[in-house]
């Protein structure tokens, strides 16, 4: 039976023409079906330019949009009818498997914590970022959920990482490093100490603290941050990527061999690109909620749409949840939940 996910519609920059572009690639390039949740009038006129009458494709009608400026508590207590709001109540009901959105962030982790509650041992969700590196990709978590943690959320966010790390990249024993100044047990502040302790008491591949500048290498399969740590990483490897692409483009037009130099290896200056694109991971996941979801980049186009939908799908194919469940089981007695209230907790620190 072929999985079902979601599209919040409405949500992102680009506005939904760009989003349903994405559906429609989804569907021409895997059996999914996809619900486009928003609009249905606009949507309809939107699908029907493509020359699509794909029956893999369905609308869903929502009558309110969540800004990209709103307050995430705001919009979900007043805009129950929003398409993030909808595309949520589906997955709950059993109708999807999966959410995927390129809207306001903080109202998407919100709406998954207010409809499908948090996993068990979770205290705080939290969204995962996928990097490239010189040998594969690297999980980040938390990427902007949670600027202000406890010792314990950063050991969760381990736990969850790493079950993510090994369902979608088949990887055995995820090599786990908490992000620090130094790679010394001694080095960073209060909440990374006491996050060391707690990792290092653990049944996970924790292989110690490890720099900035091992981000790229290769050499750990996940790192562990608090969402403002992780946020700031996030787009600083983003405005890195750009500012890379742009300083090569400058250089190559300077001179004639330069030009010359650029054709001979465009191949190569095509994959590099490729290979940083944001959009080939598609979105961030949203683990430690009761369900699957993907966060996606406001600027997402119509590939990188098409791309969070596929590694939705894998998240709910493969089973994610039950893995995270597995791995705290392990650890069950350094696993500690606080009794704040889901949703103020998970969101109080989300990053537009």
């Amino acid at each position: 039976m072929a999985l079902h996910i979601a599209l919040d519609a409405m949500g992102g920059d680009r506005g939904p023409e760009e989003l349903v572009s994405g559906a429609v690639l989804a569907t021409r390039e895997s059996d999914l079906e996809v619900s486009l949740v928003g609009d249905t009038a606009r949507l309809g006129a939107i699908l029907a330019s493509h020359g699509t009458s794909s029956p893999r494709i369905h609308l869903v009608h929502a009558s309110q949009v969540v800004g990209m400026d709103e307050s995430p508590f705001d919009a979900i207590r007043r805009k129950k009818d929003s398409s993030i709001m909808k595309a949520f109540a589906l997955h709950k009901e059993g109708s999807v498997d999966a959410v995927v959105s390129a809207g306001n962030s903080g109202a998407t982790l919100a709406a998954a914590i207010k409809l499908l509650g948090r996993l068990e041992h979770v205290s705080r969700p939290g969204i995962a970022g996928i990097y490239p590196t010189l040998k594969g990709p690297v999980v980040m978590m938390d990427v902007g959920a949670n600027v202000d943690c406890r010792p314990e959320h950063l050991f969760q966010f381990g736990v969850m990482a790493a079950a993510f790390s090994q369902v979608l990249f088949g990887l055995d024993r995820p090599r786990v490093g908490l992000l620090s100044i130094g790679e010394e047990g001694g080095k960073g502040n209060i909440l990374v100490k006491k996050s060391h302790e707690l990792f290092q008491q653990s049944s996970l591949n924790y292989i110690g603290n490890v720099e900035g500048r091992d981000t790229f290498q290769g050499d750990v399969d996940v790192m562990v941050c608090d969402g403002f740590v992780g946020n700031v990483c996030l787009k600083l490897s983003e405005g890195l990527a750009e500012a890379v692409m742009g300083m090569l483009g400058e250089e190559i037009a300077k001179s004639f061999k330069a030009k010359l130099g650029y054709l001979l290896a465009r191949d190569a200056f095509v994959s590099f690109k490729k290979r940083v694109d944001y959009a080939e991971y598609g979105g961030a996941p949203l683990l430690g909620i009761r369900g699957n979801g993907i966060v996606c980049h406001g600027r997402s186009n119509a590939v990188a749409i098409k791309n969070a939908i596929r590694v939705a799908s894998e998240m709910a194919r493969n089973k994610v949840n039950d893995r995270i469940l597995e791995l705290f089981s392990l650890d069950h007695r350094l696993v500690q939940q606080d009794d704040s209230p889901p949703a103020k907790v998970a969101v109080a620190g989300v990053t537009q």
